[in-house]
């Protein structure tokens, strides 16, 4: 009934709304974590400063900032891979069950696609993980532990800033969509006008955005 989904669309609303909040504060804690962790480093490295007028570390900085929207694409790519997957499954067991039908050969196979997402899951994560594990080895074995500072500092101060972009453009994205289908910009505007296939381009971007 379209009153019960109007009211899930304004539920759907408030939970990103809230999601968005509730990320903020996680991020907040995250940041003072990884500035703990950095601050133990320096102390377990002997360092009382880190030179960022030095090469390697200015070098390594710069490779740390560029971390976090490599492992971000990554992810992201991970969710569009996996969803192309889900999408061709559904539609081979459409067309081969003829669900679609008035008397469907067999019931839907759930499990195919829980094992779709279950696969997605572990494997797309090797490479992102692999990453973050060999970048801080590859810094501060070639160019050492102040570059490997400055490395830690790069990645922290670029993926924080990413994190709050991410998890709050999503939710936005997200809620614009609803705005629109709702009627809130004119009815001219609705359902079918070059505003919601924008909305819906946005909100496609939106969900891997903050949930990544």
């Amino acid at each position: 009934p379209e009153d019960v989904r109007e009211r899930t669309d304004g539920l759907d609303a408030l939970g990103n709304t809230t999601a968005a909040t509730g990320k903020g504060f996680a991020i907040g804690s995250a940041v003072l974590t990884a500035l703990a962790l950095l601050a133990a480093f320096k102390s377990d490295a002997g360092l009382d400063t880190i030179d960022i007028s030095a090469a390697e570390v200015l070098v390594a900085a710069i490779f740390g900032a560029c971390l976090p929207y490599i492992f971000a694409a990554l992810t992201m790519m991970a969710v569009g891979r996996a969803a192309s997957l889900m999408i061709e499954e559904v539609r081979r067991q459409f067309r081969e069950y003829k669900l679609l039908s008035d008397n469907p050969l067999r019931q839907p196979d759930f499990a195919a696609c829980v094992a779709i997402s279950t696969k997605a899951s572990i494997i797309e994560m090797i490479i992102p993980g692999i990453l973050a594990i060999l970048a801080p080895l590859f810094a501060g074995f070639l160019l050492g532990s102040e570059a490997l500072g400055g490395l830690l500092v790069g990645a922290l101060t670029s993926g924080f800033m990413l994190a709050v972009f991410m998890a709050n453009a999503g939710g936005a994205w997200d809620n614009a969509k609803k705005f629109i289908e709702a009627d809130r910009l004119g009815y001219d505007k609705g359902k079918g006008s070059s505003e919601h296939a924008a909305a819906v381009v946005g909100d496609t971007i939106g969900d891997p955005f903050k949930d990544t």
